[in-house]
């Protein structure tokens, strides 16, 4: 007796073959997605060759929420994707949305294939996000499903996108020291200007130093590679520090790339003899966790993670099918607050500069 095999499921994949168009516009047909630009004729194609196959969706439960695919490049433990994607996630459940989060590791065969898998969902659309700020090439499968790109934008502005304002950021830093008088403010970079972040900072630093009519010193901005450590971390910042502190004329204040690198300078700071704020003040940014808790506690700017986490979902959400495809987009930017605590002091003008001890 020979068996009958059963009947094959037919998939997006089979509709899209035969009606000649993308799995994903099959995808956005069938489950009626908003904001998308596929075409009357080709959305009754689509129909028909789905009639003709006999294809049956899976069965839904009438209450499951709609999801929202984040695709992003690396995830990292670190405070600052926590509050992006947290940010996301609330915002999306406080719409009944689900947010679901795939790491791609920058894989163009794995963003394809997580595509794959968001747009056989009920799926609202796809925020695309990277770690760093960045410029980042979206997939061109994007293009025909409501997207909105995460601190990271691209050139072309097809979509809105949304970054931290770290222009606004470097200058509201330095405005911060030279409000207190100081003006020897040293810039201690991450080294890596291919990071959009460490090119913005810096800017910000120069503008602010132009509003005051202070010419930039050279001297006064140091990078790892003038001292042959690491950018990023607290090594590189104690090893820049020293360099500074080496100077002939040292400065009165500095601004730090970031915290880790801040923590390295207060141990470079301390380790020769001198007092933070009376001696040397210091900024940071990024407000990490342990900002707070230095002695003294540290002068910083905050990223808006979890702000900007939620203004991608509601934006998504308020996606327009007609005029987001017609029109080019800017760059939303948003501030990172200061935040001032025991690090900065006023310029003791009547007192003489400090000079560092030699290192040991």
């Amino acid at each position: 007796m020979t068996m009958k095999a059963p009947n094959k499921r037919v998939t997006m994949s089979d509709i899209g073959r035969q009606a000649g168009v993308s799995q994903a516009s099959v995808s956005l047909v069938l489950n009626d997605a908003p904001g998308t630009r596929i075409s009357a004729a080709t959305r009754e194609k689509v129909l028909k060759v789905a009639r003709e196959l006999g294809y049956s969706a899976p069965l839904r439960a009438e209450s499951a929420p709609a999801i929202i695919g984040l695709l992003i490049n690396h995830l990292a433990m670190t405070p600052h994707v926590a509050a992006l994607l947290e940010g996301a996630r609330d915002e999306a459940a406080s719409s009944n949305c689900m947010l679901a989060t795939i790491a791609t590791h920058g894989d163009e065969q794995i963003e394809n294939e997580a595509l794959n898998y968001l747009l056989s969902r009920p799926l609202k659309g796809i925020i695309y996000a990277t770690l760093l700020t960045q410029e980042a090439n979206p997939p061109d499968r994007l293009r025909d499903v409501p997207t909105v790109m995460l601190n990271c934008h691209y050139s072309k502005q097809h979509y809105p996108s949304v970054v931290p304002a770290d222009i606004a950021g470097g200058v509201a830093a330095t405005t911060a020291l030279l409000d207190a008088g100081h003006r020897r403010i040293a810039f201690i970079s991450s080294g890596e200007d291919w990071i959009e972040g460490s090119r913005d900072r810096l800017l910000g630093y120069r503008q602010a130093l132009a509003t005051y009519d202070i010419a930039v010193d050279p001297a006064l901005i140091v990078s790892p590679e003038q001292t042959h450590s690491e950018g990023w971390t607290q090594r590189g910042g104690r090893e820049q520090t020293h360099a500074l502190l080496d100077l002939p004329l040292p400065p009165t204040a500095i601004f730090c790339f970031c915290d880790r690198m801040a923590l390295g300078a207060y141990e470079a700071i301390k380790s020769r003899g001198l007092r933070i704020p009376e001696d040397i003040s210091v900024i940071g940014f990024d407000d990490e966790v342990f900002a707070s808790s230095m002695e003294p506690p540290l002068s910083t700017l905050v990223l808006p993670h979890e702000e900007m986490g939620r203004w991608a979902v509601a934006r998504l959400l308020d996606f327009d099918p007609v005029a987001d495809r017609q029109r080019k987009h800017r760059t939303v930017k948003i501030e990172c607050p200061l935040v001032l605590r025991g690090s900065i002091a006023r310029l003791n003008t009547s007192a003489s500069q400090p000079i560092a001890p030699a290192r040991n």
